[in-house]
């Protein structure tokens, strides 16, 4: 994270229902700990995973993180049969 930035921003979380909330995140080590209130039990994880993302996570160069995202759900633009 970049010095005097505060909190991780643009993480988010969903469940087994594959639907995404807000959530908070913070550094552990070389990890990123991420969670919200509104998901029991997360299986996937979005950072800046949006048109105009809001992101602040830096690695010790300085250099952003780019997206990403841990899960493999259909996204809305897949077409359906």
């Amino acid at each position: 994270v970049a010095q005097g930035v505060g909190a991780l921003k643009g993480f988010a979380v969903a469940g087994s229902d594959k639907k995404f909330f807000a959530a908070e995140a913070r550094i552990d080590g070389q990890s990123v700990v991420v969670r919200s209130d509104q998901v029991e039990k997360p299986v996937g994880v979005r950072y800046a995973w949006a048109n105009n993302p809001l992101g602040n996570l830096f690695n010790k160069e300085g250099l952003p993180a780019t997206p990403f995202r841990t899960d493999d759900f259909p996204g809305v633009t897949v077409e359906r049969r």
